[in-house]
């Protein structure tokens, strides 16, 4: 799909506990990693979708799609297309029972990473519409093995950097048509598999200092979990 837009599937704003970007910060940096658009993941909340009309309006031709990244039972799913929150820190199985009756597309995030991922046997059996295959804050290694269970399963792959910081846009992402031009069609390229994804993994020099970031941030909730 070389002629597709580009389009970053896992962001998180200041709405999140572990990020501060703003989203007009976000929307100006695209043209500069390559990106048409991304999608506002933020954890367990959809307060920053108010902000998205605004933000198309300033910037015309920007895609956004607005999701949400819950914590079940199990681990972190991605849900697209929804505009409210799914119960919190229920079975998976529930939750997307919960995304299906309101027509959400729901990803499974980073499956094979040990903080916060469902693991394999939700990654094999479990029934999304697809797997993040590329995580810009994952190995290589887990990223290969979220691949692999996608191929056997015939589920799209999708990319995402995993934004916390500005620095972190377009490590990864997910190619869509040329033609697409609003949100629902980029829901629809998902449903229908029309969709690549793309970009690299983190190093580990770079894990190493996520990881000291993220115990910091831990620490910062009173050790709260996202």
């Amino acid at each position: 799909m070389s002629d597709g837009l580009r389009v970053d599937l896992h962001v998180h704003s200041h709405h999140s506990p572990d990020s501060r970007l703003d989203l007009d910060a976000i929307a100006r940096q695209l043209p500069y990693v390559g990106l048409r658009g991304f999608a506002l993941t933020d954890h367990n909340t959809v307060a920053g979708h108010a902000e998205i009309p605004a933000l198309r309006a300033k910037y015309p031709g920007t895609l956004v799609l607005p999701g949400v990244e819950v914590s079940t039972r199990e681990g972190h799913l991605l849900v697209y297309g929804v505009s409210e929150v799914p119960p919190l820190h229920r079975p998976i199985d529930e939750t997307l029972a919960w995304a299906r009756e309101r027509n959400g597309v729901s990803v499974l995030a980073h499956p094979f990473r040990i903080a916060h991922g469902a693991g394999r046997r939700v990654a094999e059996t479990s029934p999304v519409l697809g797997i993040e295959t590329r995580n810009g804050h994952s190995s290589a290694i887990t990223n290969y093995q979220a691949e692999i269970v996608a191929a056997r399963r015939s589920l799209p792959g999708t990319g995402g950097s995993d934004v916390h910081e500005l620095s972190d846009l377009g490590r990864a992402y997910t190619e869509f048509p040329s033609g697409v031009t609003t949100a629902e069609e980029m829901l629809e390229s998902l449903r229908g598999h029309r969709i690549e994804p793309g970009g690299r993994s983190l190093r580990f020099a770079a894990r190493f200092r996520l990881g000291l970031r993220t115990g910091v941030l831990l620490l910062a909730r009173g050790f709260r979990p996202i």
